[in-house]
């Protein structure tokens, strides 16, 4: 089955997020990345779990996504791998966010990592902190389906 030009493909993924935020809303952001980090993308070397997004100045940074950069990379460019990344979106989107994180509990999270049409896309969340007991309950119900799962599959033999 061939696959489609404009589906987008995985990159990295915060899986740490789904588990200690609810989102609230999603975007999807263009990143403004260096030639020897999309190399390393390309590779695989990133890793988003410790990121978060921040605004100043009325842009939105990604802060704390490590790219590793390439063994092969350049000798005369100095390769940070914790460096902070600009993340585009439109005026008005970057608004909206404001002022929805100016709310008492909002944050942006980013949430993947992703290929685009040749671009690197960020998806990032508005989301709301889980409190203890909200993330004893998803635990529960992941480990639910999974015995559902188990016995349906056993059902099945």
């Amino acid at each position: 089955m061939a696959k489609k030009p404009n589906s987008p493909s995985r990159i990295a993924e915060n899986k740490k997020a789904a588990f200690n935020y609810f989102f609230e809303e999603r975007y999807e952001a263009g990143m403004v990345l260096q030639g020897w980090e999309v190399k390393a993308v390309r590779s695989g070397k990133v890793q988003l779990t410790d990121g978060y997004v921040v605004i100043k100045n009325g842009e939105l940074f990604l802060i704390g996504c490590l790219i590793n950069p390439l063994k092969t990379a350049s000798t005369h460019v100095n390769a940070d791998a914790a460096r902070t990344k600009k993340l585009l979106l439109h005026k008005d989107e970057i608004r909206r966010l404001i002022g929805k994180v100016e709310q008492k509990g909002y944050t942006l999270v980013p949430l993947n990592l992703h290929w685009k049409e040749g671009l690197v896309k960020c998806e990032i969340a508005l989301a709301k902190g889980k409190a203890e007991h909200d993330k004893r309950d998803t635990i529960k119900e992941r480990e639910g389906k999974r015995e559902v799962e188990r016995a349906m599959k056993s059902r099945h033999r």
